[in-house]
């Protein structure tokens, strides 16, 4: 199938997904009004085969060490997928399937799946990276860029609610140094851990609450830009390749998944 954008709806909640640009969800609007900052570099993107930096862009992997390219500085950022264009597998009217098969200069083969499922209060985006090769580290995490505002006469911006156990201690190279200190305020663009789950709560005074919840336990928060805040469930931490690997083989895939739900203030 091609790989031109897609539109899912379910009520008045209406979500584009773009193939074509990463395998990213473009846009979520409810009733109208878009929840996602706009742009091509935007909406919510998927972060694979890692999240996040890896310091100077190398990892090993047992006795190899893999460099990737350094597009964040000293460090390679956010993986690969969110650069390539996705395959369309399946779509209907609320869910689109959507396929990428890891290619240079990742080093392992290895196919990507993610899934974008809308419901009428709710948005689940799940993802798997398998193999039928080499066993390989990676990580799976989401990327959304949150509006900070609404828009609309007396439109207050975004409040952000959670409670984490802990915070990675990051070092000036904005890598974990390896401490765990307490949840310190923000402003943010720090790792989180919540072993209970991630569970964050984005609500915008008077219009909508927002929760974005997942089985994984690590969560980043980036809210240092005026436009927008971004909650990012993921299965590690930054750097994670290098410092807590988990492995894909063969016999067993890695998944995750994330849901967004959403009421009416």
């Amino acid at each position: 199938m091609s790989n031109e954008d897609i539109t899912l709806t379910a009520g008045d909640a209406e979500v584009t997904v773009q193939p074509g640009n990463g395998g990213r969800v473009g846009g979520l609007r409810l009733g109208g009004v878009e929840l996602l900052r706009q742009g091509e570099r935007f909406g919510c993107f998927p972060m694979v085969p890692w999240c996040g930096r890896i310091r100077d862009g190398r990892f090993r992997d047992g006795a190899t060490v893999h460099q990737m390219p350094r597009n964040a500085g000293p460090h390679a950022i956010h993986g690969t997928v969110r650069d390539g264009a996705w395959r369309t597998a399946r779509t209907g009217a609320d869910e689109a399937v959507l396929t990428y098969d890891l290619v240079a200069p990742w080093p392992y083969p290895g196919r990507v799946t993610q899934v974008v499922a809308l419901a009428e209060d709710a948005l689940t985006l799940t993802m798997s990276v398998e193999t039928y090769a080499s066993s390989f580290p990676a990580q799976i995490g989401w990327h959304p860029w949150f509006n900070r505002n609404l828009g609309g006469e007396g439109a207050q911006d975004v409040r952000i609610d959670f409670d984490p156990v802990w915070q990675e201690e990051r070092g000036e190279d904005h890598l974990p140094t390896g401490n765990r200190i307490a949840p310190g305020p923000g402003p943010w663009d720090d790792c989180f851990g919540m072993p209970g789950g991630v569970d964050v709560t984005l609500t915008w005074p008077g219009r909508l609450e927002l929760r974005v919840t997942s089985p994984e336990q690590w969560v980043v928060l980036y809210d240092e830009q005026a436009e927008a805040v971004c909650v990012e469930p993921q299965t590690g931490p930054p750097d994670g390749l290098n410092t807590l690997p988990r492995l894909v083989t063969p016999l067993e895939p890695l998944e995750a998944s994330t849901t967004w739900r959403w009421r009416r203030l």
